[in-house]
């Protein structure tokens, strides 16, 4: 079995989610929360595990809004990663930020053929609908 583009960049996908939410997890709970003993920050956890499930099952449209909901990941690694005075903390900021772009740049370039046929597709249909 042969691995298209389009996969690759799925399964860049769907690691980086992966690895962002195993991070999280860590972090929150034993590596370096906010508050000894775990923290309560450790919810941030559950809406990666709700769009989980539709980026695994290859769902366009949870992979779109996913996409933008990462952002606020990204900027809470850049938050933390430039002003927690922990360094392992300020570390796993960074890797927030990592894997946020990864999920971000896999999303786009996995949904970027599906865009491009549904634009062929509207120009087809508003070209038979103008004849």
């Amino acid at each position: 079995m042969t691995i298209t583009t389009q996969n690759k960049y799925h399964l860049l996908a769907c690691i980086s989610l992966i690895a962002l939410i195993i991070l999280d997890i860590l972090w929150e709970t034993t590596l370096a929360p906010l508050r000894p003993g775990g923290s309560w920050m450790v919810l941030k956890v559950l809406p990666l595990l709700w769009i989980l499930r539709g980026v695994l099952k290859r769902d366009n449209f949870t992979m779109q809004w996913s996409s933008m909901m990462i952002l606020l990941y990204f900027a809470e690694g850049i938050i933390r990663a430039s002003s927690d005075r922990l360094w392992l903390s300020a570390m796993l900021g960074w890797g927030e930020v990592a894997f946020s772009v990864l999920f971000f740049i896999g999303t786009l370039f996995y949904l970027r053929p599906l865009k491009k046929a549904a634009k062929l597709a509207a120009k087809q249909a508003q070209q038979t609908n103008s004849q």
